[in-house]
């Protein structure tokens, strides 16, 4: 899956998810609720047939880098 596919699930993922906790809170019927569940717990299951892992769909963290922007082998050319 291209990073363009994998974000546009994401944010289809989210939407879902939030829309289902909004119409948990918010009162309306089961059948809506379940529905919108569904169709959310269906973006994984859709990213892992297109061949994507659907870990991709969480967050990722930001890569660690060495101080001042330097990789780590720059960093430890540095120390005297």
């Amino acid at each position: 899956m291209s990073s363009r596919s994998v974000r546009a699930a994401r944010r289809k993922f989210v939407v879902l998810l939030g829309l289902t906790v909004v119409a948990l809170l918010s009162g309306l019927p089961a059948p809506t609720v379940a529905a919108l569940a569904l169709t959310g717990l269906a973006v994984p299951v859709a990213v892992a047939l297109a061949g994507g892992r659907p870990r991709d769909l969480l967050p990722s963290r930001p890569a660690r880098r060495g101080g001042l922007g330097h990789t780590q082998e720059q960093g430890e050319r540095f120390v005297t």
